[in-house]
């Protein structure tokens, strides 16, 4: 009876203590130090996992360093800041956290206990939007739970914006503690945490040699430069670009120099420096422009402040880190070539109103086929075919000239449209309108729309999602149960439309608009 007992309690002891031990936080070793997640209905989350060294100080506008080593156990639960801005107001993707310079954070989703089972998961990295000026990789929609759960280790990270990611000043340019890497400190740092996954995404379950990278907005801005970007070269093997343009116009893309008189991003970094009471070329001036308070840098900057003369606008063609214009680059052959998704939603781009004269006079002696395509009775409402023209113009039209560059070149590319609006919003939205696709994506519209969600919205967000991990997991987008997607090639014109019936393949239904906005673009091309 004595000896039953004791193994017993032998046994018992053992039971909780393999319990407590499946209940402890996962702990993952990265090449800087352990950081302890958090597991929670089969995914573990590791949140506010330093790639670099905090930005400030010296370290603001250098490239991304190291961060300092640490021995003991970090906890990784809670998302780093996200990176300091003037939050926008009604952001469809509000921020989760307070913003701060100090913002070189990044999180990681993987399958519970694929970290320890040595898994090669396919891996996913998401570069958000927000106009380079706005963003973070808090807000709710953006959470990566869904993609682990699938079977994807789902990373996601903070990068620098507005004028702490896209500098350029002579006495920076004198200083050069980089060696030539200037100006475009976001895309640095989106190159930084690509070397991070390469080096320690394994000890997270995920494979280094299977990484997707996609973005939305600036994040598809920001993938096209670093497929075109030499310093990027190999540390990715597939890309999906969201409303990413690819027409040069979309932002300024200015030089980092320029000839006396012309615009460049040196200039408007004097611009700024002078507004802000800093004058001078040398050391002086690039000391007093780091010493000011972080919100003396932002200076209101947002996306409804954004068109200012004191503001770059984005990123700047430095001639190492950006060396040319993305659609250049591409049609020259020079892009790391790879499976490519790209596509745009139904009612993409932005307008801001204004009169019908200056709709149209961009299609210069072509205006009259412009007016009978978008408003053939005349008499339409001036908010939809505004609206139309710019989508077209800004994000419909280029992401079909990327695909017909790139397919053009053997490589295997993939459009869609996403026209698909949440049953609650269809009163209000005429078509899917720009960044609405993003949920459905990460299949977190419960966190975007709550109560109003319907089963239409799930199933909508499940074959989007769905899409997105077969192609990360096979560079195809051939999803189980799903229409087959095909891949594109100017001749057929095929696109999948992601549409209120489900998805469909079918040739691109806006082909005589995009026809006439693609003509007109090629005949202002230098």
């Amino acid at each position: 009876m004595t000896h039953r007992f004791f193994a017993l309690a032998i046994a018992a002891a053992l039971g909780l203590t393999a319990a407590s031990a499946q209940a402890a936080d996962p702990v993952v070793r990265t090449r800087f130090g352990p950081v302890a997640g958090e597991r929670v209905g089969g995914v573990d989350a590791f949140k506010g996992v330093p790639f670099a060294a905090p930005p400030v100080g010296d370290l603001r506008w250098r490239a991304p360093q190291p961060p300092a080593a640490w021995t003991a156990v970090r906890p990784a639960k809670a998302y780093g800041p996200d990176c300091m801005q003037n939050p926008f107001p009604g952001d469809a993707a509000p921020l989760g956290v307070t913003p701060a310079e100090d913002c070189l954070y990044a999180n990681v989703w993987t399958p519970a206990g694929a970290e320890t089972a040595k898994a090669k998961r396919p891996v996913m990295v998401w570069i958000y939007g927000g106009g380079f000026v706005n963003g973070g990789s808090s807000p709710a929609v953006y959470a990566g739970d869904r993609f682990a759960r699938d079977g994807v280790v789902l990373v996601s990270f903070n990068y620098r914006v507005g004028r702490f990611g896209f500098f350029a000043h002579p006495a920076l340019s004198a200083a050069d503690a980089d060696h030539g890497l200037l100006g475009n400190y976001a895309l640095l740092d989106q190159i930084a945490v690509l070397k991070w996954v390469r080096d320690n995404i394994a000890a997270f379950g995920g494979d280094p040699g299977n990484v997707t990278l996609f973005g939305e907005s600036a994040g598809g801005v920001s993938v096209h430069d670093l497929l075109t970007s030499p310093l990027a070269k190999g540390l990715f093997h597939k890309a999906i670009i969201q409303s990413g343009g690819g027409r040069a116009g979309l932002l300024p893309t200015l030089p980092l120099h320029a000839a006396a008189g012309e615009r460049s991003a040196e200039a408007v970094g004097v611009a700024f420096a002078a507004k802000a009471g800093v004058s001078g070329e040398g050391p002086e001036a690039l000391a007093a422009l780091r010493a000011l308070p972080a919100q003396a840098l932002v200076d209101g900057l947002n996306m409804a402040t954004s068109r200012t003369p004191t503001w770059v606008g984005g990123p700047i063609l430095d001639g190492a880190i950006l060396p040319r214009e993305p659609l250049t680059a591409y049609a020259a052959g020079q892009w790391s070539r790879m499976p490519v998704m790209v596509g745009a939603t139904g009612a993409d781009g932005f307008f801001f109103g204004g009169r019908r004269d200056d709709i149209f006079a961009p299609f210069g002696p072509r205006r009259a086929e412009a007016e009978t395509l978008y408003d053939p009775t005349g008499q339409g409402d001036i908010r939809l075919y505004g609206w139309q023209v710019a989508g077209d113009r800004m994000f419909i039209e280029p992401s079909r000239e990327i695909a017909r560059t790139l397919s053009a070149q053997g490589g295997p590319v993939y459009q869609y449209r996403f026209t698909y609006v949440a049953e609650s919003q269809r009163p209000s939205w005429w078509a899917a309108p720009h960044a609405t696709e993003i949920p459905f994506v990460f299949d977190t519209v419960d966190a975007r729309y709550g109560a109003a969600l319907t089963p239409a919205d799930a199933a909508a967000a499940k074959a989007a999602h769905a899409y997105w991990i077969a192609f990360a997991k096979t560079g195809a987008p051939a999803a189980p149960g799903l229409p087959a997607w095909p891949k594109y090639t100017t001749a057929s014109d095929q696109i999948l439309d992601f549409s209120f019936a489900g998805p469909v393949a079918k040739p691109d239904p806006l082909k005589a608009r995009l026809d006439l906005v693609e003509a007109v673009a090629e005949a202002k091309r230098p």
